[in-house]
């Protein structure tokens, strides 16, 4: 059985794995043609560039993330506060992502965003103050 903190991690690559397709269906309309308006015009415009911004912040702040589980995991050191804090990331994640594809409400993304710094944060703290 695979280790509880693995979940997570495989959650956020999902998530990742979800972006890079939404990407791929937005640009298509202007790469291939396929879904465009009568008029030419790519309807998925407007969100093509939330939808790549949000991507690119899939390796910003989780890199601290996947970091802070694998030395976890290779210190046996995992225990029920970072599997929780690790889920409470992805929930960040989740809310983060549908906030900046779906609005332009700045404000609540960094709101939103203070979700997954604070579980992150809660990672570390908990891996240099044993």
């Amino acid at each position: 059985m695979a280790d509880p903190l693995i979940y997570p991690m495989a959650a956020h690559v999902g998530l990742a794995a979800i972006l890079y397709t939404l990407l791929t269906v937005a640009r298509a309309p202007a790469i291939w043609g396929l879904g465009r308006r009568p008029d030419g015009s790519n309807p998925w415009a407007a969100y093509e560039p939330r939808i790549s911004a949000n991507l690119s912040n899939q390796f910003e702040w989780p890199l601290f993330f996947y970091s802070a589980c694998l030395l976890l995991l290779v210190q046996h050191a995992v225990q029920p506060l970072h599997v929780y804090l690790a889920w409470t990331f992805i929930a960040g994640r989740i809310a983060h992502t549908g906030v900046q594809v779906l609005t332009k409400n700045v404000r609540l993304r960094g709101l939103v965003f203070t979700i997954n710094f604070l579980a992150v944060l809660g990672m570390w703290l908990s891996l240099v103050m044993p």
